[in-house]
């Protein structure tokens, strides 16, 4: 008996650690139309995904240009998952957006299968078809751009993927949701500013702040974290070069240009939800955030005895530096596919 109980107890530690261990399983939500960052962002995902940091399970966009999903397709290609599965928002209220850097397939230089966003799953319907698919409680959800989809997820009822409404697959599910969104100190001399992310879609970021579950932790990256962490133009001039075509330079050269460092808004929620407890960033005490008509956040921490389901990160000098090179490292890697040529 005192062999089985002990045999039991080792086997419940092991269980245990496993757990602990268990390498994050990504969705990244994007709106990859606009800013370069997100180009960015999702080559970390791919990198950290190829050195088994994290698992990458698709890919769902926010915002409505018919270069989105063909893009996307490319650049899983290029990064050695032309499979991985793709969704795209659907929803006419959803914004629309020109883009400098999409363009950037058109070179031939990076192949994709995928050549309309008719291709491509619905976003809402990937993510639950998706989370349906996963453990419990085992997915961390990336958003990076409007919440339009996020949105359109809670509004979702039962389907075919599950028997359950939208609130209710996320509370099963999901495990935490880092979104980049809003602005919780004085930046650009005011302490009143309105972030991109909300204001592009200020009805649907309301819906998440006000009806995301509770039990779900929401990890907001505010504007003042990305706009610390400017991305090294050196970096698309030195580090890229082991190959003749890289999306991540070209895209990147496409919107900003050569002589410009962009901030690093969206990478910051990757590292967060890959890398949670390595100490790259604080959190502030748990709250609340709320969305205003105009698009404002505003955090208030909770009160003793309240449940406080979000949080904000926070950076010391020491983790701006360190957070950035991480950065850098993590989107300059070559992808898995590459095979140094032979000298």
């Amino acid at each position: 008996m005192k062999m089985s109980l002990l045999t039991f107890g080792l086997s419940l530690f092991a269980g245990m650690m496993l757990c602990a261990q268990e390498k994050p399983r990504i969705i990244f939500d994007t709106d990859i139309t606009g800013d370069v960052d997100d180009v960015l962002a999702l080559a970390m995902c791919h990198t950290l995904a190829d050195r088994g940091a994290c698992e990458l399970l698709a890919v769902t966009i926010s915002k409505q240009n018919p270069l989105t999903v063909p893009f996307v397709n490319a650049a899983n290609t290029f990064y050695g998952r032309p499979d991985l599965p793709i969704g795209v928002v659907r929803d006419p209220t959803a914004q629309k957006r020109n883009s400098l850097f999409l363009k950037a397939i058109e070179s031939g230089h990076y192949p994709h299968q995928m050549k309309s966003n008719d291709e491509a799953y619905e976003a809402v319907d990937l993510l639950r078809k998706t989370l349906a698919a996963q453990p419990d409680h085992s997915v961390s959800l990336v958003s990076v751009g409007i919440a339009s989809n996020l949105a359109n997820l809670l509004k979702s009822g039962p389907d075919k993927h599950s028997d359950l409404s939208g609130p209710d697959l996320i509370r099963k599910k999901i495990k935490v949701l880092s979104i980049m969104a809003g602005a919780f100190t004085h930046v650009h001399d005011t302490n009143y500013h309105l972030e991109a992310n909300v204001y592009n879609g200020i009805p649907a970021m309301k819906h998440v702040a006000g009806h995301w579950p509770d039990e779900v932790p929401i990890i907001w990256s505010g504007y003042e974290i990305g706009y610390s962490l400017p991305y090294p133009r050196d970096s698309i001039r030195l580090d890229f070069n082991y190959l003749p075509h890289h999306i991540v330079k070209d895209s990147y050269l496409l919107y900003p240009g050569p002589d410009r460092d962009r901030s690093s808004w969206d990478q910051s929620s990757v590292l967060y939800a890959v890398f949670p407890d390595r100490g790259y960033f604080g959190l502030s005490p748990a709250g609340r955030v709320s969305v205003a008509d105009d698009s404002f956040t505003k955090f208030l921490p909770a009160k003793k005895g309240q449940h406080g389901r979000d949080r904000h990160l926070t950076m010391s000098p020491a983790q701006n530096a360190r957070v950035l090179e991480a950065i850098v490292q993590f989107v300059a890697a070559p992808p898995s596919t590459f095979t140094e040529p032979v000298r």
